[in-house]
């Protein structure tokens, strides 16, 4: 029997790419061992949860980090899939200067698809994928205290006041992955609704998280809006108010940066905005040193 020539390419190329993937596996050891039993909080929302294919990309990776010994806490929004089932219930929305009123009924709806079928698609595909999650709110332990922002205007949408992390701390030290609804308890023990990135950020500071990673779908704090290339890598909390000032942070990308600045300014080492659309951005980030995004420290 004689062995073809591209036969012998094809398993000589097999094995520089296996090769390959141990020298990349090796890399990431130093990485592995910097966050070895650190607490990380991870805002997940935006493309990266819509789209089926990606969110279970992001899965698998959040997964991966989770097996390597990183203790990882993720928190997840749901926009679209609140206005999808207030049409669907035909609940008329009322909004104010542009923002969505929390009445009752939008609350109702809310809490019932943040709460319930989106943390349990999350906590289910955590799951399928081999993983440990335990899919919760806000609610659940009394871990998310808030006030209302402005109920006659705004309704149940809340500020945080308190974070009670035991229930949190209990799930990484059994083994599961946290998959957070931003759903709070408001002063009058009613349920309101809660920013995704703000319940994040203050997750991550009453954890002292190791990083805070804020998935975005921007690449991060750009100095040309229009042009990825103008990418700031790396951004002292300091320096911020001059990036303000210029006009280089604006518009929607003033409260993530402020979520960012405020969590490394309090007990966070560092925070992250990134592009949840890109694919395995999340390993970049954790596992080389090449990082991706915006990063935020003092």
């Amino acid at each position: 029997m004689t062995t073809s020539k591209s036969t012998v390419l094809t398993e000589h190329d097999q094995a520089l790419d296996s090769f390959k993937v141990a020298e990349i596996l090796t890399n990431a050891l130093p990485y592995i061992q910097r966050y070895d039993q650190k607490m990380v909080v991870i805002k997940y929302g935006g493309s990266a949860m819509q789209d089926e294919m990606l969110k279970r990309a992001v899965l698998s990776d959040i997964l991966l980090l989770a097996k390597v010994g990183i203790n990882v806490v993720i928190v997840h929004g749901g926009g679209p899939a609140i206005n999808h089932w207030l049409d669907k219930a035909d609940v008329q929305s009322t909004f104010v200067n542009g923002l969505r009123k929390t009445d009752a009924a939008t609350m109702e709806i809310a809490q019932m698809v943040l709460a319930g079928k989106i943390n349990k698609d999350l906590t289910r595909t955590i799951h399928n994928l081999g993983g440990k999650a335990m899919g919760i709110s806000g609610i659940d332990g009394g871990m998310i205290s808030a006030t209302l922002k402005d109920p006659e205007h705004l309704g149940a949408v809340g500020e945080i006041t308190g974070v009670h992390t035991q229930v949190i701390k209990d799930l990484v030290q059994n083994g599961y992955i946290p998959v957070i609804a931003c759903i709070g308890t408001d002063e009058n023990g009613e349920s309101c609704n809660i920013n995704g990135d703000e319940m994040a950020s203050g997750i991550a500071k009453a954890l002292g998280a190791d990083n805070f990673v804020l998935m975005s779908d921007v690449a991060g704090v750009l100095e040309d809006p229009n042009d990825s290339e103008t990418l700031i890598k790396q951004i002292d909390i300091d320096a911020v108010s001059s990036l303000y000032e210029n006009q280089i942070i604006s518009g929607g990308m003033i409260p993530k940066v402020q979520c960012c600045v405020e969590a490394v300014r309090e007990s966070v080492r560092q925070a992250v905005i990134l592009d949840g659309r890109i694919p395995h951005s999340l390993i970049v980030e954790f596992l080389t040193d090449s990082g991706i995004g915006t990063l935020f420290y003092k």
